[in-house]
This record gives C-alpha cells, structure tokens and sequence, in this order.
C-alpha cells in the first residue's frame, strides 16, 4: 500500500510511457513533423502529411511523431486509434544547414501538449551551435522538462551536430552529447545509432528510453541497415524512429519495410519496465 502511495504522483507519466513503448515489441514510430525544419525539396513524399498517417498507421506503426498542426488535424482519426501513441515536437530550428548561424525556438508548450492528449514532447537539442546558444538552449530545456514535470509528460530529447555529416566523429560526439542530455533531465533520448556496443553502454549507463532514429541507420545497403537495425534493438533500444527511409518510398516498398521493421521490434526486443 506504502508503494503505491508513493508512486501516486507518477501515474500520468507511467500511464504515457506504457503508451509509448510497448511490453511486446520495441516501439515504431514514424515521424512525420519535417516540414518544421526541412525545405520541401527535402520532403518527397510527405507533400500531404495526413493522408502519409492514414496510409502507415495499419502497417504496424505503434506511434508518430507530428507538428501540434498534424496533431490537430488528425484528433478525430488517432482518437478512434487509441493504440497509436503521439509525441509532439514543440521546438524548431533554422537553418539547418547551418548551425553557427541559425537558432532554435520554441512552438508549442506543453500545456498546449496535454490540451491535445499526446504522449510525449519531443526537443532538438543541436549542440554545434555557438556557446551563447548553447546555454539559450539548456534554459529552453531545462524550463521545458520542469514544465513537463507539473503534467507529468515525458520529455524526448535529441542530442544532434545538426546538419553535420553522418560521421564516426559525429556519432561519438552525439554519444558523448547524450550524458547532457541525461542531466538535464530528458525522459526519453533519440539518438542516431552509435553502434551496438555504445547502444549498449548507453542503455546500461543512463537507463532511460533510448529510441534509435531510422534516417541515417536505413539510408544505406537494405540487408546491411537492417542488421544494424536488430543490432540496435538486440542492444537495449527501445524504440526505433523511421520516417523519410518509409514514407519517400513507393507504397510497395514501404509495406515491405515496416513488415521486416515490426518483425525485428517483436523477434529481438529487450523489454524493460518504465
């Protein structure tokens, strides 16, 4: 009795959490909320960013990561889909091909977050920005997870060298970024896949949600990316984030991908209790 008093406070967080990461599978969400920071030449495919849901969301997609507009679009039809969990950016960053100049904001509260009924808010944390900016965006996310702690909402963020090449050097660095990450308080931390053996030392280290973002893990050889993508789950990940390598290919195809990615998010999943 003792323990579940004690535990009172954390039942909306816990609630949202099971929501987010399945007991059977590693979660697959597909993130559909580009158009907050990529050009349009980058986005072929997601032209119509809601008939993109409706066609993934019987595929085996257990989540989607949106803008508050597609959250808001989408009420009526992810309501009806109550398996779907929903984790909404509420930051931006411009440029993206440009670091040291651009800046990053924010575009949603969380307040705004709860008001619509998601699951998780979802941050970029860029980290080769100029130093001013650097410590502009850990009081943007410190203020936000204190925030998120009167709602109990989880809080996902994305350690990133934004627009950086996709790099060993980058990798490590987003490894290293992911401890700040980490002590500021992040719930959940999507990171691009550092390899199975850091996968693992982070997951055993941090232990928290570390979810795996799909672009540079699936850009590459379609036999070769999906071992690595059992390789990051087999490591402790907890969730896989695909949407570009999914959504930018023909219907087909993109059935075929979300079967062999379900099948490995079932076949190789570590459970873990959040």
């Amino acid at each position: 009795m003792t323990e579940r008093l004690l535990n009172l406070p954390n039942l909306a967080a816990s609630y949202r959490m099971q929501r987010l990461f399945p007991s059977r599978q590693a979660a697959i969400i597909c993130p559909i909320d580009h158009g907050l920071i990529f050009p349009r030449e980058r986005m072929r495919g997601l032209e119509a960013p809601a008939d993109v849901l409706h066609g993934l969301k019987d595929q085996g997609a257990t989540g989607f990561m949106m803008s508050p507009g597609l959250v808001k679009q989408t009420q009526m039809e992810l309501g009806q889909a109550g398996h779907l969990s929903r984790v909404m950016a509420i930051d931006s960053f411009w440029p993206i091909s440009d670091a040291m100049s651009g800046f990053g904001n924010l575009i949603a509260t969380v307040e705004d977050a709860v008001r619509l009924g998601v699951d998780c808010v979802k941050l970029l944390m860029p980290w080769n920005v100029p130093h001013e900016q650097k410590v502009k965006l850990t009081e943007r996310l410190g203020h936000v997870i204190s925030e998120a702690g009167r709602w109990q909402m989880p809080v996902m963020v994305e350690p990133v060298l934004i627009g950086a090449e996709r790099t060993r050097e980058t990798l490590a660095a987003e490894f290293e970024i992911s401890r700040i990450a980490y002590d500021l308080g992040a719930d959940i931390i999507k990171i691009a896949f550092p390899g199975a053996e850091a996968t693992a030392r982070l997951v055993g280290e941090l232990k928290v949600p570390l979810v795996i973002a799909g672009g540079p893990l699936l850009a590459g050889e379609p036999a070769r990316a999906l071992r690595e993508v059992e390789e990051a789950v087999s490591a402790g990940a907890q969730g896989l984030i695909v949407g570009r390598n999914v959504w930018s290919r023909d219907p087909g195809a993109a059935a075929e991908m979300m079967a062999e990615l379900g099948r490995i998010a079932r076949s190789h999943h570590v459970h873990r209790a959040w």
